[in-house]
């Protein structure tokens, strides 16, 4: 159990990874723009077009995805909580500054957490919904699927840049 909250296997989803690099290589990957684009959306299904990420709270984080088919969605979030190499919480249900947020589409709050653990990095991602219909009609989208290859992506990319970093 989170000392914070409780998950709840109705409504939240979580996702673990060793990752075989230090910590402040992951953090750099999960808050720079320019990896997150990397990594973010599942390659096969299309690409970020265009990031933007304030990282404090209250910051923006914009997130625009472009589909294998053209069609582009653009998602705005805020920080809620940023604890450098330990702890990133962003949300859908806020626009930056803490503004309550109008949109047509799920809410979540995502929670990423990091630890130091045998020579490397335990990542954990959370996303919390506010209800069993909303998760429900996530998994349904693909939403879950897509956020499982994302995680694999972001592995890989760390793992690239700690390939490239060991070999300069």
């Amino acid at each position: 159990m989170n000392k914070l909250f409780a998950i709840n296997p109705a409504t939240d989803f979580v996702l673990e990874r060793q990752i075989d690099a230090p910590i402040h290589l992951v953090w750099e990957v999960l808050t720079k723009p320019e990896h997150l684009k990397v990594w973010y959306m599942p390659k096969a299904w299309g690409a970020v077009s265009h990031c933007e990420m304030d990282v404090r709270p209250g910051g923006m984080l914009s997130i625009d995805i472009t589909t294998a088919d053209g069609q582009t969605f653009p998602n705005l979030g805020c920080f809620v909580e940023v604890i450098p190499m330990e702890r990133l919480v962003w949300t859908s249900m806020l626009f930056p500054g803490f503004r309550p947020a109008v949109f047509d589409d799920i809410p979540i709050t995502a929670i990423m957490t990091l630890h130091s653990s045998g020579g490397g990095t335990r990542y954990v991602f959370t996303a919390l919904h506010r209800n069993e219909a909303d998760f429900r009609q996530n998994k349904e989208s693909g939403w879950q699927e897509g956020t499982s290859i994302a995680m694999d992506q972001l592995v890989a990319h760390v793992n690239s840049l700690r390939q490239f970093t060991i070999s300069t």
